[in-house]
């Protein structure tokens, strides 16, 4: 289906808004008047850049406070509307959007609304062109698309159809159910489909939607089961995005653009399936290779430079790694313990930081052609001879996400290294990577969500937010459903200021063991610098849980933290901040327990603060 745009959803100049469409692949866009108004090209010009760009004007919008007025409202609006009609005839426009009226003056009247909409499309029709009429969920008397359909029922006009928006639609939570009955409007009267993901928010509606709106994918609205009724009725029209955000409106708008790209071919995938024979052989939906399930972490890539490089690699090994191979042609070491794997990658020219992801997957061929249908940029590589050939695409945050072949002829990457022959230390009882913690820019948070969702299969889950020290964090990781590869995002509105040493977005490698007490013991014993936790949080956790005497006396020896959730528990314990920005941490799960024991993290942040005042001091 052809894929449309609305240019309030792109931050710059009507021409960089343009330009970015084009360039992310869209057939067509929504032209918001505000940003014509602003423009200093007429509509002439726009139309024929956008035909040099190969968009379409697939719709002008928005009309606003039109229906239910007494004459004289009527006559002003019948006039303000034939000179927008004589703009969209400049522009190249067919179909005008017309909102639920907002005004105080309107009236509770469908069949006055239904006889002005009328009149109002007449003099549409005699020009060529159309009317959407859109309910607003804040609509003064029409704020359901069933009232809408009651009025454009009655007016019966075949000029005037409606404009389906799933915010309007699923903002109000007692049309959810009843929007299956969308499936059922006549195809002939769906002019126009406008999307919109949302977070679940208790709000104001108007506020919701003006400042939280999200690209499909992104949110917790059901857009599948929407987008299929509003098909299944026969629409043929653009799927077209209207995002009003405060985030993307100021972001670079190729990069928005490519982003709201993603999130329609995620959900075409997912409306497919669920369309009835009939609908589905009627529409083409994008269909990109399907997901290759993640089977775990072949490594987790670390860029080490200066000082922070030893201090990295001693606490690695203090930790119970063996430095066990060097790579062929690249600055690259490959530490190991049981399955977990750390490569460090010496590059002067950056920080400390997570900056590479090994996943394993039966078909990594399939998996960076499933990256690239998505846009997922490609990550140049240079090879040396008889090298592996290792697929990779950057994540939004620039981290590079490599697909390494796993099954009976995996680890074919391990040929790259000459190995040592170095054993791991015996009694760390690290077995594999449980979870990596990667700091998001704000601006890229929900980008993020949506890459890892359509390049991995990864699900977000265990949303939360949660009072730091140094401010509020949001948090959400993605995983598959086995938990083989778990992603844990977090982000803060705003940067810390100068007035502490700050730690500018903390990146984080969990790793897995069997016994958490052993492991902190050891590691202790061989000098890993760990983090001291206070003894307050011992002290609340006994009046908190009223755990067992001898369990709390363990924590607190080993300085583990602790958290439950119904059928499992969580233990586990820190090094403190190597280098600028990147910690290590070890983890015991138990039971059913699926989380990351979030509720710790300010304890954990105080620590690593007072650590580093520590360190300054001395």
């Amino acid at each position: 289906m052809r894929k449309a745009i609305a240019t309030v959803c792109l931050s710059g100049t009507l021409s960089d808004k343009l330009d970015a469409a084009a360039a992310a692949g869209f057939d067509g866009v929504e032209i918001f008047e505000n940003d014509l108004i602003a423009s200093p090209w007429s509509p002439r010009r726009l139309r024929d850049r956008c035909t040099e760009l190969g968009l379409s004007v697939d719709l002008y919008q928005p009309f606003r406070d039109f229906e239910t007025v007494d004459p004289e409202a009527l006559r002003r609006n019948l006039r303000r509307a034939q000179r927008k009609f004589d703009l969209m005839e400049r522009l190249g426009a067919d179909t005008l959007l017309v909102c639920s009226s907002v005004s105080d003056d309107a009236v509770a009247d469908a069949d006055l609304a239904a006889e002005q909409l009328h009149m109002l499309a007449e003099r549409a029709q005699r020009r060529g062109l159309r009317i959407a009429y859109e309910a607003l969920a804040w609509g003064r008397h029409v704020d359901t698309w069933q009232r809408s359909w009651e009025i454009v029922r009655r007016a019966d006009h075949p000029a005037l159809g409606l404009c389906l928006d799933s915010f309007h639609v699923l903002s109000r939570s007692q049309q959810h159910d009843a929007a299956s009955a969308i499936a059922d409007l006549p195809a002939d009267k769906l002019f126009f489909l406008q999307l919109a993901d949302a977070p679940r928010l208790r709000m104001d509606v108007l506020q919701w939607s003006r400042h939280h709106r999200l690209f499909p994918g992104q949110g917790a609205f059901d857009l599948a089961s929407f987008t299929g009724n509003v098909l299944a009725a026969g629409y043929r029209g653009p799927l077209s995005l209207e995002v009003f955000n405060d985030v993307f409106r100021q972001s670079a708008p190729h990069r928005a653009a490519v982003d709201a790209m993603r999130s329609l071919v995620a959900l075409e995938e997912s409306v497919a399936p669920r369309l009835p024979s009939p609908a589905a052989e009627r529409v083409e939906l994008a269909t990109p290779v399907t997901a290759t399930p993640p089977t775990g972490f072949a490594f987790v890539e670390v860029a080490v430079a200066g000082d922070s490089a030893a201090s990295v690699a001693r606490a690695l090994a203090a930790m119970g790694f063996a430095h066990v191979g060097q790579h062929r042609s690249k600055p690259v070491q490959l530490w190991q313990q049981a399955d977990a794997r750390v490569l460090l990658n010496s590059d002067e020219s950056a920080a400390t930081a997570v900056s590479a992801l090994g996943v394993q997957t039966s078909d990594p061929t399939r998996s960076a052609r499933r990256a690239h249908a998505f846009l997922a940029p490609a990550v140049p590589r240079e090879r040396g001879p008889n090298e592996a050939e290792l697929p990779a695409v950057a994540a939004p945050d620039g981290t590079q996400v490599f697909f390494c072949r796993s099954g009976e002829r995996g680890a074919d990457w391990l040929g790259d290294f000459i190995l040592s022959g170095t054993a791991p230390q015996v009694g760390a009882r690290l077995t594999h990577v449980d979870h990596v913690a990667l700091a998001q820019p704000f601006d890229y948070f929900d980008e993020a969500t949506l890459f890892y969702r359509a390049v991995l299969g990864l699900d977000p889950r265990h949303d939360s937010e949660f009072a730091a020290p140094f401010g509020l964090v949001r948090n959400r990781a993605v995983s598959d459903p086995d938990g083989l590869v778990r992603i844990a995002l977090h982000g803060t509105l705003l940067r810390r200021g100068d007035w502490s040493p700050g730690v500018p977005d903390p990146q984080h490698v969990a790793f897995a063991t069997d016994d958490v007490f052993a492991a902190a013991r050891a590691m202790r014993e061989r000098g890993v610098p760990l983090l001291s936790v206070s003894d307050n949080y011992y002290d609340d956790l006994d009046a908190r849980l009223d755990l067992d005497p001898a369990l709390l006396a363990r924590l607190r020896e080993c300085q583990v933290l602790y958290d439950s959730q119904e059928g499992g528990e969580f233990f586990h314990f820190h090094t403190e901040v190597l280098g600028s920005r990147v910690f290590f941490e070890v983890v015991q799960r138990v039971g059913e327990y699926t989380g990351y024991g979030v509720a710790n993290a300010p304890v954990r942040m105080a620590a690593h603060r007072q650590a580093r005042h520590r360190k300054q001091a001395h």
